[in-house]
């Protein structure tokens, strides 16, 4: 077996009047993160895992900030994209594991709908897509509600 660990990490500020999506869905809000594209912070993390897993360069540079086809995108393009960049080389996911740390909104009413968003982007079975939420018990930006963040691990293989 050639099984590879990847690992990703993303943050944005919180700024009124723009969407919140996370995992590819949208909550009822005033406010969202503020970035280039819809600045899903969970599926950037996630796009890093499976790049870094490969042993590739980083979502920027597959999808840079100064690219106006970029602007307001929805992460899950980017993330089926970026799958479809492994499947090119021979690589066939085999799960993610990813953690939100948010102050608000809560997370957890959302995490089932945020799991089939992701495995309908990645081919995965839901059963092999980890999702908590937590929180920065009120320390820093994130503690203070101003960002949300998140880390994401994923497992590859490369087939022959």
């Amino acid at each position: 077996m050639n099984l590879r660990i990847g690992h990703g990490y993303d943050i944005h500020r919180l700024v009124p009047g723009r969407p919140l999506i996370l995992g590819g869905v949208r909550f009822a809000t005033d406010y969202g993160l503020d970035g280039h594209s819809d600045a899903d912070c969970l599926t950037h993390a996630i796009c890093d895992a499976l790049l870094g897993a490969a042993a590739l360069p980083d979502i920027g540079h597959f999808f840079p900030n100064t690219d106006a086809s970029f602007k307001n995108i929805d992460s899950q393009l980017l993330l089926r994209r970026v799958v479809g960049e492994l499947a090119a080389r021979h690589y066939t996911l085999v799960n993610i594991d990813a953690s939100l740390i948010a102050e608000k909104p809560k997370i957890a009413p959302h995490l089932a709908a945020m799991k089939s968003a992701l495995s309908a982007s990645t081919g995965l079975p839901i059963d092999c897509i980890g999702l908590k939420a937590t929180t920065n018990e009120g320390v820093g930006d994130l503690g203070r509600g101003l960002a949300i963040a998140a880390h994401a691990v994923c497992l590859i293989e490369k087939k022959s």
